[in-house]
Formats: structure tokens, sequence, C-alpha cells
């Protein structure tokens, strides 16, 4: 019942991805195919659809011996619990398996990084770059200051180099130098190194370290002084400009007033009034507080909206134009069709292929097979033919549910197939389960990442449930289709006084007869990322 109800959950693409496991390990399990007649077997949901699909079509027709049967289940899809050597052919799709897989999306740092390969750096300055570079968020701003990059990459530097120093300097030695060693009684001694201690000490040493000079070990050793252990801000700062020039030049700020500050040189807007205005008046242009920015600056009101639209240009995430953005990809499993007041609903069956048993476990050769062969044969076919019985049957069950809940779905929702969200009708899940005769888990489960297409356009099946409130006129109102109305409310407004959200609702009800609390809709307004009226005014 559990995987049952877990296959009802899953999404169509997941479901796609499923079917095609259960095939490749279950060879009891595969797909029916058309008849001889050319039709395509089809199923209803009916009880008995998994009779039809388990339907045998030649039961004589190239059967094979078991020996030959549970070889090539064992070699193709065994469960490990006999013991396989393995061979060229086993590696060879292994092999095959992992370059046909596809590669994870670019991140926004190797994409940066990717860009910044060409650029002629030592080794030093490339390693503060790339530390600064890892340091971005995805926005392509900087989380900690400078200063404290450069105190991190300090440490990183003494635990490196630090040691390497020290390594490098004992192996300029002609022998082996001692250890200092001291006792319980505080006295030192000197024991000699254990074997291969030069050895590790020269892989941690630095690369561009010189092969060491018996003659010159005391000025070789001397290279890394202190100052070489220090990564200074300074450093970290000139990454921060060699990634500006050859990337982007608002990357790495710390702020968006940085951001776009870094950005104005470059834009041509380099003058003392767009500064003024990113310094300090970021908050004011946020709130549409034109007057007040009008008279701090000295400029009038049009200066300055006309100063705002060229900010508007910069970019105020300048990380966003690198790396993979993975869009999501909407595959509606509930086709909706409505014509002359009916309902249509059905369900694509593209992706879920119709499923049956292998007729080969109903042959005789197999049955006599099974019965002379060894019990962990027994077991083993036994476990497979089970599972493919029981997956086939959470299909159908999973087809049958969805449709019944989609089908008294839409009925209930017929308005909005005619005349779009404005008559969308107060529904809660409880309702639908009611209907179809089953529990309201089951309907969540059911509609949960599944799509619809409608005459209206695609929409998920979680967004035909809302609740909703009473008109005066008795008739109910669904939480869309209200905040429907308040959208095109705004948008009939004269933008130079723009209605306040009192005055939303007293159109409300005085246009629509519905009644609600100004609260109300200021929640609303702003779940649709809707201005208050202080920024919807236009000067």
């Amino acid at each position: 019942m559990i995987q049952a109800m877990q296959i009802l959950q899953l999404p169509l693409l997941e479901l796609s991805e499923r079917i095609e496991q259960e095939l490749t390990e279950n060879p009891f399990l595969e797909v029916a195919e058309s008849g001889a007649d050319g039709d395509a077997p089809t199923s209803d949901g009916s009880a008995d659809g998994a009779e039809r699909n388990a339907e045998v079509v030649d039961r004589s027709d190239g059967a094979e011996s078991m020996l030959e049967l549970f070889d090539r289940i064992e070699r193709d899809h065994g469960d490990g619990s006999r013991m396989r050597a393995s061979s060229g052919e086993d590696g060879d799709r292994k092999y095959e398996a992992m370059m046909n897989a596809p590669e994870g999306a670019i991140t926004f740092a190797e994409a940066l990084l990717a860009q910044l390969g060409p650029i002629e750096l030592s080794e030093r300055e490339r390693t503060v770059l790339e530390y600064v570079v890892w340091s971005l968020d995805e926005r392509g701003y900087l989380t900690e200051t400078p200063a404290t990059l450069a105190a991190e990459l300090t440490l990183e530097v003494q635990r490196t180099l630090g040691s390497a120093s020290s390594t490098t300097a004992a192996i300029l030695d002609e022998g082996p130098a001692p250890a200092v060693i001291v006792d319980d009684s505080g006295e030192q001694s000197d024991q000699p190194d254990p074997p291969n201690s030069s050895a590790a000490g020269a892989a941690i040493a630095p690369e561009s370290e010189s092969p060491p000079d018996p003659e010159h070990g005391e000025a070789e050793s001397q290279d890394l002084d202190a100052d070489e252990l220090v990564v200074t801000e300074d450093e970290v700062r000139d990454a921060l400009e060699r990634l500006r020039e050859t990337a982007h030049p608002g990357l790495g700020a710390l702020d968006l007033a940085e951001c776009l500050l870094l950005q104005l040189p470059g834009a041509g807007l380099w003058s003392p009034f767009m500064r003024a205005l990113v310094t300090n008046h970021l908050d004011d242009i946020r709130a549409n507080r034109l007057p007040q920015i009008a008279k701090a600056t000295g400029h009038d009101i049009e200066d300055v909206k006309a100063a705002i639209e060229l900010l508007q240009r910069l970019d105020p995430s300048p990380g966003s134009g690198f790396g993979e953005v993975t869009a999501e990809v909407i595959h509606p499993e509930v086709m909706v069709e409505y014509e002359d007041g009916v309902v249509n609903v059905r369900l694509d069956r593209e992706r879920t292929p119709s499923l049956r048993m292998n007729p080969m476990y109903q042959t005789q050769t197999f049955r006599k097979m099974l019965k002379e062969g060894s019990k962990e044969d027994r077991d083993w076919a036994k476990k497979r033919l089970e599972g493919a019985s029981w997956f086939i049957d959470a299909i159908l069950q999973r087809e049958s549910t969805l449709k019944r809940i989609s089908r008294a779905l839409f009925e209930r929702q017929k308005g909005f197939l005619e005349r779009g969200k404005e008559a969308l009708k107060p529904l809660r899940m409880q309702e639908i389960a009611d209907e179809v005769g089953v529990h309201i888990s089951t309907v969540s489960r059911a509609v949960a990442g599944k799509y619809a297409q409608t005459p209206r356009g695609i929409f998920s099946l979680k967004f035909f449930f809302t609740g909703g409130t009473t008109k005066t006129s008795g008739e109910e109102a669904s939480q869309i289709s209200i905040k429907e109305r308040i959208k095109k409310i705004v948008a009939a407004e004269d933008h130079k006084k723009p209605l306040s959200d009192e005055a939303i609702a007293k159109a409300l009800e005085e246009e629509d007869g519905i009644k609600i609390a100004r609260r109300t809709v200021t929640k609303y307004r702003k779940a649709l990322e809707i201005p208050s009226s202080t920024q919807r005014k236009q000067y």
C-alpha cells in the first residue's frame, strides 16, 4: 500500500524514469506492443485491466531453457545473489554508461574561472584570484570584506608555505636533519628523521622552489621570509580589479550601492548627481519619494526621473550572467477539453506505456524448469513475478485515481474553463475526496507535482484548490478571482492618484459585492507583487 501511494505521488517525468527502471531490472515485465491488427492495447483503469495487460500472445514461441534463461537474467539483471566474475564486456557497459551520463550544470564560479583562465598571473596571484571567485555569492557579491578575505588567505598560506619553508630548510642539508625531541625530563635529544621524511617534505614544497643546492643551502632557506607568509588586502583588491576588468565591472561588490557605483564609469554616468543618488537615495528611489530626492539634490523631478531610468539600465546582479540555469520542464499529464458545456478529461499516455507480464512466465517450459530448478532460482523468479504484477496494478490504479479526481475537479471548475481565473470557485480537497470516495491524503498525493493542459493554458492541479469568500449576492468568489479583480482595479487607476488599499477594498465591495478587510487587500497585493500606492504614484 505504501509503495502504491508512492507511485501515485510521482510526477509524470519521475514516473517515466521509474517505469524504465522497472523494465530494465525485471525481465518478467514488458511493454505491451501493438497487436497483429495494428490496434494498440488500451486500459481504462478497470479492475480487470491487469488481466488484459497480462494477456499471452503465443506461449509456444521462442521458449528458452531454464539454464539459458537464468544465465541471461543473472548476466543482465542479476541482484547480486550469485557471484559473477567481471568480464571485459561488463567493463565496457559500465564505461559506456559513464560516458552517456549527462554532465552537471556549470556553476557560476566554474564559468567565471574558465573566462579568467587566459589571464597571465603568477601562481600566487592566481591562487588569490580563485579564492576571491569562490567567495562570491550567486549574485556576484562578496559576503566578506577584502580585509577578511586577506586574513583567511594568510592562514591558508601559512599552513602550506610555512610548513614547506621549514621542510625545505631541512632537506637542503647534506644529511637528514635531526629531529629535536623533548623527553619527560625536559632535556632535548637529537634523533634522525624517519625514513622518507625528505621525500614527504619535497612533496609539499612550493612548485616554484629551486632544486636544493648544497653550496647555497643557507641562502635558499631564507627565500620564504615573513612577508611571503602574509596575503595583504592590496593583493585581494588587485585580484578584484582583474576580475572586474575581465568579466564584469560590478563583480565583488559588498552591496547594491557599491555594485552600481562600480558600473557608473563604464556606463558614462560618473557624475556627482548620479553618485549622490546611488550613495544617499537608494531607499528613497525604492519608496518612490521623488520630491524628497529633488529637494535634497537641488534638481527638479524630471531630472530625477531621467536619472533613475539610467540607473535601471545597470546590472544589480552581475553574477547572473555566468553559469548555467536549469529551467524546470513541465509536461502536463492531464489533458482537459471543454466544448458545449461538456468536460472531457484524459491522461497523456505517451510517457506511460501500457505494461504487461512477459508471456514467457506462462509457458510449460518455464514452469517445468521452475520445478526442477534450485530453491534460490524459484525464490528469485517468485520475487520478480510478484514485483511485476504489483507494479502493473499500481500503474493502473494511479491512472484510474488521477483520472477520477481530475474529472471531478474540472466539473467543479467549469467556470474557469469558460471565463478564466476570475470565475474560479473556492474548492477544498476534502470536497473532491468525498465525491470520488477516497481519503483527502489520496487527493493530495494525486495532484502533487501534476499539471493539466486546459483551454486556458497549463496549470498545476493544486492551483484549482483555493479558499475564498461569499459575495453579497450569495455567490462564492475564490482568492484567485479576487486577486485578478485587484490587478484589474490597479491597472485602471489614475497613476497620478493611485488607489490606497482601503480604496481598493471599497471598490471591490461596490463593483463586485466582495467585502474583505483592508489588511486582506494588502496581503493579496503583496502576493501579486504590486507596490503600495506611494510607490505606484507617477510624478
